[in-house]
């Protein structure tokens, strides 16, 4: 499959299906703790970078495989929102399966209304807001020149207006840059012009682009949660669990997932246990399969070893 991956497990999505539409990496921000890496050019003109037949006959011929699914989720190696076409394929998912659907983006493009009109028919949108300061919003995001704070703010507030699905504010909460009372206290005044069904705290767990990126403490997500409450709900930022048992191929599978986003190795090798509860020591043979297939490297983030997709030199 070019376009789906999964279905991957998550606290907040459950069992979900990705369905990725655009090239790496295509966005508007460049966001210092982005998981693809650094925007090495902004795209800010929206096109159907894929066929959109295509990206919804992989979807349906995923959903023949009757696999347990809790979402169908639209994501992006990049802003989700630049793939001409979004619209229409949410429509057509919604005619085939009751599988509910939802849209991660950045949120950057919601300020105009015609991209606001094609989220609609979602059943939850997933937007971006990491501050509630311009300054603080341009350090972390450091979005094309096109863009504003204030502009990204009216988008959310107007898209709340007029969408009645579930919003789903989603938080990068960064040690020592926006964890802060004065920052925090910053972002719930803007999250109360919003009024989004919840907050999703979120954590830089993966390896990132700047070496500034670090969690916050446990006191700091505490007191994130505490001050946050006054505007939404706030999804505290649990890890889900990778699920491979319903992959036909176990290579395939992984590759799909490392090359959207760097997977924590001891996670990959759990997936893969799941897989085979009773030999014990298949996993580690197949982990060492896979590093042999020579497509992945392992790196280490906070400590903790990751894999990655090896970058190929010309």
């Amino acid at each position: 499959m070019k376009y789906v991956f999964g279905p991957i497990s998550s606290k907040r999505l459950g069992q979900s299906l990705g369905v990725d539409l655009l090239p790496p990496k295509s966005c508007t921000w460049n966001c210092i703790y982005c998981q693809l890496g650094k925007t090495k050019k902004y795209v800010t003109e929206r096109q159907e970078f894929f066929p959109r037949e295509e990206i919804l006959n992989e979807i349906r011929q995923t959903l023949a495989l009757n696999q347990p699914l809790d979402w169908i989720t639209f994501v992006g190696s990049g802003e989700t929102m630049l793939y001409k076409g979004i619209g229409w394929l949410i429509a057509e998912v919604k005619k085939l399966t009751t599988v509910p659907v939802a849209v991660i983006t950045n949120g950057s493009l919601l300020s105009l209304p015609e991209y606001r009109e094609e989220l609609l028919l979602a059943d939850a949108v997933l937007p971006s807001l990491n501050a509630g300061s311009a300054a603080l919003h341009d350090r972390i995001c450091r979005q094309a020149s096109a863009f504003t704070f204030q502009q990204h703010v009216d988008g959310l507030v107007a898209f709340r207006r007029e969408y009645h699905g579930r919003l789903w504010i989603e938080v990068m909460l960064l040690g020592g840059i926006n964890d802060s009372d004065e920052a925090l206290h910053d972002l719930g005044t803007v999250l109360k012009q919003i009024n989004p069904d919840m907050v999703h705290l979120v954590l830089p767990t993966r390896p990132a682009p700047e070496q500034e990126i670090r969690l916050p403490s446990d006191e700091r997500i505490e007191r994130a949660i505490a001050i946050l409450s006054a505007a939404a709900t706030v999804v505290n930022p649990l890890k889900g669990n990778m699920d491979l048992r319903n992959a036909p191929d176990k290579l395939e599978a992984i590759t799909a997932i490392v090359s959207r986003h760097p997977v924590q190795q001891r996670e990959l090798h759990k997936a893969i246990a799941d897989c085979f509860p009773a030999e014990s020591e298949k996993a580690d043979a197949i982990m060492q399969e896979l590093l042999a297939s020579e497509r992945f490297n392992c790196v280490e983030h906070n400590g903790e070893p990751y894999w990655v997709m090896k970058v190929e030199v010309n």
